[in-house]
């Protein structure tokens, strides 16, 4: 019995914490609470602070019972210890840790982390698509924002309809030769052919929400041997013939000198 009543003294005369969420996650620009609550106690007015760690650097946001910094505008001390962060940016995603001082108590400090992760919605993504492709022929579209967090995931569309990461198991794609990567963002045919021809677009999706691009038009067109080996003769025709009126030219004296000619 003296044991466990020794026992329950120390516990009794330790400052502990504790916290309803200490992985909380929020989108940004709303409200936030962070959650610290003494379990147990003995002094009356114990120190608490707050402080806030991220990529290594620690930095006070409660320190001798005010705000720090630019929390002193939008955060407020709630239930003697908890932290509430109005407004919140994606610069406060970090680790906050809740500390409290308690000289009364055997175990005088005890403190507890806190995560915080501030969601951001995508951008409109900047979407690269080219506007004619011969058929054959390798096409690479490019779609990408760096805004979101989460890192965004991507999908595109041509003619308002999702393109299908696996075109084996989608008999509407069984003839396209694509491969999308929605990590990246790039879409890219091994060799377009006429029915790929349409309006392309892509989404950028993550936890906080989505962006959408504009449709860009890709053409997938001919190639016109003919018409081709037509225009390399034309300018070949054009270019014999520039030089044949050169050569009559000098050989009427067009081109001789003033010294030559005596004018």
């Amino acid at each position: 019995y003296y044991l466990l009543f020794v026992f329950a003294g120390c516990r009794l005369l330790a400052v502990e914490l504790t916290s309803s969420n200490t992985k909380p996650v929020v989108q940004e620009f709303q409200s936030v609470e962070l959650s610290c609550i003494i379990k147990s106690t003995v002094t009356a007015d114990p120190r608490i602070e707050w402080k806030k760690i991220r990529n290594g650097e620690t930095s006070y946001v409660f320190f001798d019972n005010k705000m720090q910094g630019d929390f002193a505008t939008r955060a407020e001390i709630l239930s003697r210890t908890s932290l509430v962060i109005k407004n919140t940016t994606r610069m406060d995603t970090a680790t906050y840790r809740c500390e409290v001082a308690a000289p009364s108590d055997t175990k005088t400090i005890d403190e507890i982390n806190i995560q915080l992760t501030v969601q951001v919605k995508p951008v409109t993504p900047r979407c690269v698509v080219p506007k004619a492709v011969p058929v054959g022929k390798t096409a690479s579209l490019h779609c990408h924002e760096n805004e979101g967090y989460p890192k965004s995931t991507y999908s595109w569309y041509r003619n308002s309809e999702p393109l299908s990461p696996d075109t084996k198991t989608n008999t509407k794609f069984q003839n396209s030769s694509y491969s999308l990567n929605p990590t990246t963002g790039t879409l890219v045919f091994h060799a377009v052919h006429k029915g790929d021809t349409g309006r392309y677009s892509c989404i950028a999706t993550n936890d906080a929400g989505f962006a959408k691009c504009e449709e860009q038009e890709m053409e997938v067109y001919d190639l016109n041997i003919g018409g081709i080996i037509g225009g390399v003769l034309v300018v070949i025709a054009v270019l014999v013939l520039i030089t044949l009126g050169i050569c009559c030219a000098y050989r009427r004296g067009y081109f001789a000198n003033s010294k030559e000619s005596g004018e």
